[in-house]
């Protein structure tokens, strides 16, 4: 397997955004936070965990964070230049415009929602917290996903062949594609992340990642290509290993 060129597998030139997606102007400030802490004892398979204590505000919501990152990256245009004149009402009107829009297919330059006075989302997202948090919904939006039939079937080393091609071509091409990480049937890891960098290794690709349940840094995802096989190293809530990847909010089915 080849991992692009990205121009082999073109795409519309209207569902591509204007420029890549960067890890600390795109992505939001606050963090999807953990019900469990988990821990994972040596030579067993099955992690330990406790609810965390004083009990999260803000949970189960990954899905609607990578969803709304998207959105913003493809529909919204910030301004660090203009001064932030926007009245609460005003910025509140703008977002959820932002949010109404389809995850799917960026906006043209001219038709982007402007938020003068920030950087961009992480910025934004630092000082405006509570009102991106009400505005983006409840965590039932990552429950009720049309996407979430595909992980109940079965998920062939060839499938995950061609989903390692066509992620490196979307990043190539700055779509931001958003992946669900799965080890169905087993319930170790149900989550969702954007892809916004791909780097070739001798072993195959190295992708870098927005997960929302970790803002403070870049997530790695690894395909192994002699074994068809995509790879999360250990991190809070997963003891690291192999895992299914599951390309999402690309069609009207996925």
């Amino acid at each position: 397997m080849s991992l692009v060129p990205a121009e082999a597998l073109p795409v519309p030139a209207t569902s591509v955004a204007a420029r890549a997606f960067d890890f600390e102007r795109d992505t939001f400030a606050f963090a999807n936070e953990l019900v469990w802490e988990y821990s994972f004892p040596p030579g067993s398979s099955r992690p330990q965990f406790a609810r965390h204590q004083p009990k999260p505000a803000y949970t189960h919501r990954c899905f609607v964070l990578i969803r709304a990152a998207r959105q913003f990256f493809f529909h919204a245009a910030f301004d660090p230049v203009a001064l932030a004149t926007l009245t609460e009402a005003e910025l509140r009107r703008r977002v959820r415009e932002v949010l109404r829009l389809d995850p799917r297919v960026p906006s043209t330059a001219d038709t982007r929602i402007v938020f003068p006075g920030w950087p961009g989302l992480r910025a934004f997202s630092r000082e405006h917290e509570a009102l991106l948090k009400e505005a983006c919904g409840g965590a039932w939006r990552s429950y009720v996903l049309r996407s979430h039939w595909r992980m109940i079937f079965p998920i062939s080393r060839r499938h995950q062949e061609r989903t390692a091609v066509v992620l490196a071509a979307d990043v190539t091409q700055a779509r931001a594609p958003i992946v669900h990480l799965v080890r169905f049937p087993q319930l170790t890891i149900n989550h969702g992340m954007i892809l916004f960098a791909v780097e070739r290794i001798a072993e195959g690709a190295r992708f870098l990642a927005y997960d929302p349940n970790d803002p403070s840094r870049p997530s790695e995802i690894t395909y192994r290509q002699l074994r068809r096989t995509f790879e999360l190293p250990g991190n809070r809530y997963w003891r690291g290993g192999d895992l299914d990847v599951i390309r999402i909010f690309n069609s009207w089915w996925l």
